[in-house]
């Protein structure tokens, strides 16, 4: 097969969940024999058209700034869908994969599919629906009205969770067509990978964006303070929220316990989450939540927050860990609770490890593969 994947973003110049999803399943489609091309932001530098890890990758314009005032930029998702058309004319696919969000490629990559006969599959991350006013006010209606949109581009779409696909229904996407594939771990390398030498209670590994909530974070630390006063914690991301995270945490004379990483390799990451007591992610918006599923095969417990807009609290169990209420004395009384009994967190490990083998990459590529197929003979009835 000839696939194209579509998302502005690329990996691993960016990176997140979306981007981590392409990049490991492109790779390994690539590996299978497949042709693999990616269109995204040229964010590299060099040619605008360059081969990485036998993917084809298209930079299809030059680099924007993705957030503006900690809000995903409209404009950069326009021009980026306006110069995507003529990239994707160009060529020839057996079938387009376009992440839903910024929605605006949905619709650019839907007339390359009229114009050329192209199947296209949406994979959608998150759906936001009423979250579209508390994220832009009264003009949430238009996001909310584009995202119904896009929702009627194909007739097969895929959710990452079994919340995102709930929430498709919502938009009156008929349940039967959509098919869950969840994001997944490479469990071979993880495995492979050792502990940090610097040893941590509490890890958070994310973009550093208001939604993530790691201000209630740094806030349960300082609720644990007097209880358990040499506790650490290690935060690795970056984002538009890191400078008043880190006034933050001055704010309450944390700056001995709370460290701030920016963006580490993978490799790193996982180090560091082997070598923490319990990861911490406190969204009240995460499409799937990646991290917890590292983090489960690194056999260290998560905590999440109930949130309906929170796919994550859907991972966690109580033998993996907890999800408690969006409230900092509940968040810091789960941490201190994992941190300070041994046997527990040793019991939550074990079922983290042994839950972390249902989400290995190769099972996702070969449901993946599969779903194309049926797709592209559909389109030639």
């Amino acid at each position: 097969m000839k696939i194209a994947f579509v998302y502005d973003a690329v990996y691993p110049w960016i990176k997140g969940g979306a981007e981590k999803r392409i990049y490991e399943l492109g790779r390994r489609l690539a590996e299978r024999g497949n042709e693999v091309h990616v269109f995204g932001v040229k964010w590299w530098d060099g040619a605008g058209i360059i081969e990485k890890e036998g993917m084809v990758l298209h930079g299809v314009c030059s680099p924007m700034e993705l957030y503006v005032n900690g809000r995903r930029s409209i404009p950069e998702a326009i021009v980026f869908s306006i110069r995507l058309i003529p990239a994707l004319l160009k060529e020839k696919f057996d079938i387009i994969d376009v992440s839903a969000f910024p929605y605006f490629s949905c619709f650019a990559v839907k007339l390359v599919s009229v114009l050329k006969g192209i199947p296209v599959v949406i994979t959608w991350h998150e759906v936001w629906g009423d979250y579209w006013y508390e994220y832009m006010g009264w003009r949430g209606f238009f996001g909310k009205r584009v995202e119904y949109l896009a929702s009627k581009l194909t007739h097969s779409p895929i959710a990452v969770s079994a919340m995102t696909k709930r929430n498709l229904e919502l938009l009156g996407v008929e349940g039967g067509s959509i098919r869950i594939i969840s994001n997944g771990i490479d469990l071979k390398r993880i495995a492979s990978i050792s502990p940090s030498a610097e040893e941590c209670d509490v890890i958070f590994a994310g973009r550093l964006i208001k939604e993530k909530n790691v201000d209630m974070l740094i806030e349960a630390i300082y609720h644990l303070r007097n209880s358990i006063p040499d506790m650490s914690c290690n935060i690795i991301g970056d984002g538009p929220e890191k400078e008043r995270l880190i006034g933050l945490t001055c704010k309450y004379g944390l700056l001995d316990s709370v460290r701030f990483f920016g963006f580490m390799e993978y490799d790193e990451i996982i180090s560091h989450m082997k070598s923490s007591k319990v990861l911490v992610l406190p969204s009240s918006r995460e499409g799937f939540g990646m991290v917890v599923v590292e983090a489960f095969a690194c056999g260290t417990p998560v905590i999440t927050v109930e949130s309906q807009r929170n796919a994550a609290s859907m991972l966690v169990s109580r033998g993996t860990g907890l999800v408690v209420k969006p409230d900092v004395k509940e968040l810091g009384d789960a941490i201190g609770k994992i941190i300070t009994d041994g046997e527990l967190r040793k019991k939550m490990g074990a079922s983290a490890r042994e839950a972390a083998r249902g989400y290995d990459w190769e099972n996702k590529v070969l449901e993946l593969s599969s779903l194309y197929e049926k797709a592209i003979k559909l389109s030639k009835i």
